[in-house]
């Protein structure tokens, strides 16, 4: 949910840009103001024209609003939030049990194998000490 939410906040950020970018271009190139006494001569005309820059900024507001609204309708809802995770964590304390009750089963097979490996050993020393008092006895 953090990377959703942070997902979010770029693309309110992102929106912000947007609109902070589209007034600044709206203030670049609007017709100045007529004042008495205050005629500026030789104003450029803009290379770009003001539609071209409208229709531009509308298409990135109308499609961060788009990402925004995904975002949103994608993060869980409150209500829902404490019964999925009353859900998962009893699903996670029925995997912990099941892996308890395996490693119970693999210890217990484990000391089984260990009594038998030690009860051959244990046959092995006995036929070799037999073998050698034989041999020793000869």
């Amino acid at each position: 949910m953090a990377d959703r939410l942070t997902q979010l906040q770029d693309a309110v950020n992102q929106m912000a840009d947007h609109f902070c970018n589209s007034a600044g271009i709206l203030q670049q190139y609007a017709p100045p103001g007529q004042f008495t006494g205050f005629e500026k001569s030789g104003s450029k005309p803009p290379a770009v024209t003001q539609e071209e820059y409208a229709v531009l900024f509308a298409k990135l507001i109308a499609r961060t609003a788009k990402d925004i609204d995904v975002l949103i309708d994608s993060l869980p809802s409150e209500e829902s939030s404490a019964e999925l995770q009353a859900a998962s964590l009893k699903r996670l304390e029925a995997e912990n049990q099941d892996a308890a009750r395996r490693l119970e089963e693999v210890i217990m097979k484990g000391e089984a194998l260990l009594e038998q490996i030690q009860q051959a050993l244990s046959d092995i020393a006995s036929s070799q000490l037999q073998s050698q008092s034989l041999k020793s006895g000869d």
